[in-house]
């Protein structure tokens, strides 16, 4: 299928072939009829894409911040990577559009095959043929109405939600500052709802279109007809509620409120103008200052938009989903009429040609559409579903397979493509010899292509289940969100592939259990999960320096966590599990590698909230790791510090970067230190990957034996049963 994408880094703009998305659960698939332009929101995109790199970081302060950070917790290559691989990545357009239902996934009831529904969000409601659409984030299309004007649904909900920020009453008096899309839908919207409108834009022709659709009186913010009109309409006092529609730079539009504003009025910013707010003017009338978040309540949260979680109408009137569905029922019902805001209708074709004549200023348009080519015969592709494969007999001791042909090529396939498996992984895969990037597997059908055009895949797909029945293709890598991790890898072994799975492997007993069956029934054991961290040359150096230990050791590990970022996926614990279940099998792992022994008991307990934990493990020849996971600490400290003491030794690694080793034999006798900086923190992912591609080439081990996989993943699970108990865990043994 087609699909509208740009580049951020370089601002090409391109209609995409990309994967068809699968149909997931919980939504539905649409063909698309018409998706509209927001002239506002997407013009800015673009423009900025085309911005140099320093004008884009202006434009953007926020990102400038995390990219600091990312500096100081990973090292400046790393971060570099992770960056220019974001920006250098295609990036779809496009949030507002209708289409008809080709495909329902399971748990939908509401809308059928065939049926017309208008769609939202800027994940799911792309500029593309065909988008999956997860349930609160479609409405039914009422009878009657057009699917190019129901293509209008989500800019009006943003309006409606802007609107109901502003509480408008019978018979009060709005002014609306900037008349583009926005602007002209509130417009409508207060005048359906009994309010006076003033319009304030420089454009005449917006103008005129406001007034024609209801505005009481529209002009020039710099002109004194906008002032009269307020002090006839409101007897002098100002008006009641101001709408901020407008963007760009000038502080105008704020200031202009405050002025013909009444007292203990009300400011709404829907859009994203300047708002540098004069002291002065705002605290003598004590104006109420109100932000309008997208599309209503629901907006951000991913249990709403992704899970399909309802808030109850008792509680939220009016959210999201409800809004939309309100909106389409007011053009339905002719209460506000989006055909005169239509400036111009494109061919989908043309899309490129049309952001450009947008951009450069030769098309002058409050709205224009993309229309779409008449229902194809092409089919989307069905939902993924289990494999099938005959269970065999599991190889005793987990003997290893028949070594490849010497010259055949490893064939890889990943299962996601998101950050961690484009900065961290493929980077040092793409290109390797002996390896072939086969297929990459995501479920939105942008991201596999951008991964196909980065690193070389010579397919992309949202089909998981080709790529295993593809007997072709000899490891599969997992790198999708945490929840995901078990099934997938389950599914992997059962049709007979390697597995590298990045961390955690699983995130509850049940789950671990289900890969062990797999294992078992299958015979297949090749399987390593992502503990990068016992690979990295650094730490592998220090533990040679070491020695061989006679005696029980003492070792500390301080993980400068840090908070997450607000709308962090990690934050979603009911689903992806805890932050320490999803991470903490790192550290763990380390903990044991350089101990030489698999754990035999956890012992476990945290501050208020669970924020800091401490995890105390101890092995069979009575060692014991500490391990202090914290997120409250400063974001200049160094992420991971660790000491090893046994047998008049004292090991020290400091983040990645330096380590030191202290020997008995005199005060402050130091027998070795790092020689110098490292380039980079290295943390052992090129090297892991070698072992692993190394394994499947010539049938070796893994690189990690199973047992201390599934101790390690038992461990950090025994984690939150030891905080929930306040005891002690034992551990069952493995081997």
């Amino acid at each position: 299928m087609k699909q509208v994408v740009q580049n951020y880094k370089s601002g090409e703009l391109a209609v995409l072939d990309v994967p068809v998305p699968g149909c997931k659960p919980g939504g539905v698939l649409v063909r698309t009829a018409y998706s509209l332009i927001s002239t506002g929101t997407e013009l800015m995109k673009v423009s900025e894409a085309g911005m140099s790199m320093l004008g884009k970081a202006r434009s953007r302060p926020d990102q400038v911040a995390k990219v600091m950070q990312s500096v100081a917790t990973h090292g400046v290559p790393a971060t570099y990577r992770k960056v220019m691989g974001k920006l250098d990545s295609y990036t779809p357009l496009g949030y507002s559009l209708c289409g008809v239902v080709e495909q329902v996934g399971a748990g939908i009831d509401d809308v059928k095959a065939g049926d017309l529904v208008a769609c939202a969000g800027n994940e799911h409601a792309l500029h593309a043929e065909l988008n999956w659409v997860p349930k609160n984030l479609y409405a039914p299309v009422p009878d009657g109405l057009a699917p190019r004007h129901a293509a209008f649904g989500t800019v009006g909900s943003i309006a409606m939600q802007g609107v109901r920020q502003g509480e408008p009453q019978l018979g009060e008096v709005a002014l609306v500052i900037g008349l583009g899309l926005i602007g002209q839908l509130v417009v409508q919207l207060l005048a359906a709802s009994g309010v006076r409108v003033v319009g304030v834009d420089p454009d005449p022709v917006r103008c005129e279109l406001a007034e024609r659709l209801g505005a009481a009186a529209c002009g020039d913010p710099a002109s004194a007809a906008v002032e009269a009109a307020v002090a006839e309409l409101t007897g002098g006092h100002g008006v009641d509620q101001v709408y901020l529609a407008a963007g760009g730079g000038s502080n105008q539009p704020v200031e202009l409120a405050a002025r013909l504003s009444r007292d203990r009025g009300r400011v709404v910013d829907i859009g994203k103008c300047r708002l540098d707010l004069p002291w002065n003017a705002y605290y003598e009338k004590e104006l109420d200052v109100r932000f309008s978040r997208s599309y209503g309540p629901g907006r951000y949260d991913p249990e709403y938009e992704l899970e399909g979680r309802d808030y109850p109408i008792g509680y939220v009137r009016w959210t999201e989903r409800r809004n939309l569905a309100c909106f389409l029922d007011l053009v339905a019902r002719g209460r506000v009429d989006v055909e005169p805001l239509v400036s111009h209708v494109a061919d989908f074709d043309d899309a490129v040609e049309t952001y450009q004549s947008l951009k450069d200023g030769e098309l002058k348009a409050v709205a224009v559409l993309f229309r779409y080519p008449e229902q194809k015969e092409e089919a989307a592709q069905a939902e993924p579903s289990a494999v099938t494969v005959p269970a065999v007999k599991r190889r005793s001791g987990g003997v290893s397979t028949p070594a490849r042909a010497a010259k055949a090529p490893v064939r890889l396939a990943f299962v996601g493509a998101g950050n961690y498996a484009t900065s961290m992984l493929l980077p040092h895969l793409a290109g390797r010899e002996g390896v072939e990037l086969s297929t990459v597997v995501t479920t939105t059908a942008l991201s596999a292509a951008n991964a196909q055009r980065k690193f070389g895949f010579a397919e992309a797909t949202t089909d998981l289940d080709t790529v295993l029945g593809d007997k072709s293709i000899d490891a599969v890598f997992v790198v999708t969100r945490h929840s995901s991790h078990a099934e997938l890898t389950r599914r992997a072994l059962l049709a007979g592939k390697a597995v590298f799975v990045e961390k955690p492997l699983a995130l509850t007993e049940d789950e671990l259990a289900g890969v062990l069956a797999a294992v078992e029934e299958s015979g297949n054991d090749r399987l390593q999960v992502g503990f990068n961290r016992r690979f990295a040359p650094l730490l592998r150096e220090a533990r040679k320096r070491f020695g061989a230990r006679t005696g029980p050791a003492s070792l500390r590990y301080l993980v400068n966590a840090g908070r997450l970022q607000p709308g962090s996926w990690y934050l979603r614990q009911g689903a992806e599990g805890s932050r320490f279940a999803g991470e903490g099998g790192h550290f763990i792992d380390t903990a044991s590698w350089l101990l030489e022994a698999d754990p035999e008991s956890v012992y476990a307990v945290a501050t208020s909230g669970n924020e800091d934990l401490q995890v105390v493990l101890r092995y069979p020849d009575a060692s014991t790791a500490t391990i202090s996971y914290v997120t409250t600490g400063a974001p200049g400290f160094p992420k991971e510090t660790l000491d090893l003491v046994a047998d008049g030794k004292v090991l020290r690694l400091d983040d990645f970067v330096r380590a030191s080793l202290f020997a008995d034999g005199g005060v402050g006798r130091k027998r070795w230190v790092s020689s110098r900086l490292p380039k980079a923190r290295d943390k052992g992912q090129n090297a892991e990957l070698a072992a692993f591609i190394k394994a499947v080439r010539t049938g070796g081990p893994m690189p990690v034996p199973l047992e201390s996989l599934v101790a390690t993943t038992s461990a950090t699970l025994a984690v939150q049963a030891g905080l929930a108990g306040g005891a002690p865990v034992t551990l069952a043994r493995t081997r």
